[in-house]
């Protein structure tokens, strides 16, 4: 059973959370900064990232928090934080993919991705390319991606990946939580593979109360609000499977980690979980992988 009481200090380890300003993001930072970790917080806004140093400072006065740009949404982004934080740290314990968009009017990145599967996935995907040398350097590093138990009505629409035909945003977003899922197990294989010591790792965090929620209906959140604290997990509890995933001393490499409540929707434990059968059909995860090598510019194992 996790308990984070129990954590070992993570003093002299480095973590990346991406989203840190707020929600499960926040949360998770606030967590390893008290267990002594040297926490980036990677984050589109600055004032909303330097409000959150400060919150963060304020319960943990003694944490090592610094801030760096990223927006998952513009590769350019993506690669021009990986160069800074390369330049800043020799070491990286912790990549936690975190950051995500749910159910946004339809956009497109700028570089042509519908924005859900931009952001949630293609930045990650890259981000996570860039940066896997010196987690592997580091020694016994992971990472931890974040999907949903939205991925069980995922798709990955390979005729239509950017929805440019018809926009659904909770097909769109299935198929991006469903994609980062699938990245986990395709990353799993090629690292045992070669037989690296980084490990990576899924989580879920339920159904959360977290600035998620902006997009959804106004009479649908006029009706939520009140029951809230009933049927959702606080963003503390929502982050308890990614801190898992991150510190668990049981994670094996493809661990897939949500709450422990009915229907994973919410739980004060977080606990390994089973993905939907087709979140592990090989060769989808297969042909995902080449298309996103393809489309982002990311190499792996070079």
């Amino acid at each position: 059973m996790f308990d984070l009481n129990s954590v070992p200090s993570q003093e002299g380890r480095v973590a990346i959370v991406t989203g840190a300003n707020v929600g499960l993001g926040y949360s998770t930072a606030l967590e390893l900064a008290k267990n002594g970790a040297t926490v980036v917080l990677a984050c589109r806004n600055k004032d909303k990232a330097e409000a959150a140093i400060a919150s963060l400072k304020n319960d943990v006065p003694e944490a090592s928090l610094s801030y760096l740009p990223l927006d998952l949404s513009d590769l350019s982004s993506v690669r021009a934080f990986a160069e800074r934080f390369l330049s800043q740290f020799d070491r990286l314990d912790l990549l936690i993919n975190n950051a995500g968009v749910m159910v946004p009017p339809y956009e497109k990145t700028v570089d042509g991705f519908e924005l859900q599967m931009g952001a949630n996935y293609f930045g990650h995907f890259l981000l996570t390319s860039l940066l896997l040398p010196l987690l592997e350097k580091t020694g016994d590093a992971r990472i931890v991606n974040l999907s949903s138990i939205a991925h069980r009505s995922g798709k990955i629409h390979f005729d239509d990946l950017h929805f440019e035909k018809r926009y659904s945003k909770m097909e769109a977003y299935g198929q991006s939580k469903l994609a980062m899922l699938m990245f986990t197990y395709e990353l799993d294989k090629h690292l045992k593979d070669r037989g690296y010591s980084t490990l990576a790792v899924a989580a879920h965090p339920g159904v959360a109360n977290t600035a998620l929620s902006r997009y959804l209906p106004k009479p649908l959140i006029v009706i939520l609000t009140p029951v809230a604290g009933f049927l959702l997990s606080s963003p503390e509890e929502g982050a308890l499977p990614q801190l898992y995933a991150a510190l668990g001393e049981d994670i094996h490499s493809g661990d897939y980690i949500g709450p422990n409540g009915f229907n994973e929707m919410r739980g004060k434990q977080p606990v390994k979980v089973q993905p939907r059968p087709h979140a592990l059909h090989a060769d989808v995860s297969k042909r995902l992988w080449d298309v996103s090598l393809e489309l982002t510019g990311a190499k792996y194992f070079d």
